[in-house]
């Protein structure tokens, strides 16, 4: 069983992380996979995401009215984004921690800057297929490593210009297909305990609380602000973590 001070740093990060997928709909594996990386393996963190992700993800994507457009339209990406995963856990099996660690920084500082820099990608319709099963391989690979389906998942998502409603309901529906099929790579590698489920299960409930707690602050706040913070303190994150895994690598 984990500790007393693993399970508080749990339960506190769900909560904050719960928060800010309140206020703009996304960063609840950024946010948790990203803190508990820096007290836990990555390994760990992934494992204790599942449960909370799945449930807050399920949430948002039967919010909305639009699933079977979403699915008629998507259904290759989203495909492709979940079957790819159990490709990604057979090469977090294998590969060195700290070179994991330093792919979840770049895929945090890659996402951030996108974001933040105000990038915006534009796929054609006629190409929408094949980019998508393309690109959704690659997000499936990459959530199976580092738990987050953001880079490059939701920058396809936003390339094709889907309405925002849509988007947030779309990107529900990626979260929550890759992060059920997260969960059973990782039960059948022998990474998702008895243990993790109990502790990933307590954590749905300070996730939720967060999510209505941030859904609350949103009305409050500008919410270009926030995300201006939210994208600035991830990047920072992201940044730590390759530093990091140099210093760790540079040492052997």
């Amino acid at each position: 069983m984990f500790d007393l001070t693993t399970v508080i740093v749990v339960i506190g990060t769900f909560l904050l992380a719960g928060a800010v997928k309140g206020v703009i709909g996304l960063g609840l594996p950024q946010v948790s996979v990203g803190l508990m990386t820096v007290a836990l393996d990555l390994q760990t963190a992934m494992a204790l995401l599942v449960v909370p992700a799945f449930v807050t993800n399920l949430w948002q994507s039967v919010v909305g009215g639009s699933a079977k457009v979403i699915l008629r339209r998507l259904w290759p990406f989203l495909v492709m984004a979940t079957v790819t995963v159990w490709i990604g856990v057979a090469a977090l099996q294998r590969l060195s921690p700290s070179l994991l660690a330093a792919l979840l920084g770049a895929m945090l500082v890659t996402y951030s800057l996108v974001s933040l820099g105000g990038i915006w990608l534009t796929i054609p319709a006629r190409h929408e297929g094949w980019v998508g099963s393309l690109i959704g391989a690659v997000s499936g690979v990459l959530t199976g490593m580092t738990g987050t389906a953001a880079v490059p998942g939701v920058m396809f998502l936003q390339a094709i210009g889907l309405p925002r409603d849509v988007l947030i309901q779309a990107m529900g529906i990626l979260f929550a297909a890759t992060t059920l099929a997260l969960a059973a790579a990782l039960q059948q590698a022998n990474f998702l305990t008895v243990d993790h489920g109990i502790l990933s299960s307590a954590a749905v409930l300070p996730a939720i609380a967060g999510m209505i707690a941030g859904q609350w602050i949103r009305k409050g706040i500008a919410e270009q602000r926030f995300r201006t913070v939210f994208f600035i303190g991830l990047l920072v994150l992201g940044a730590y973590f390759i530093a990091n895994a140099i210093r760790v690598l540079r040492s052997r």
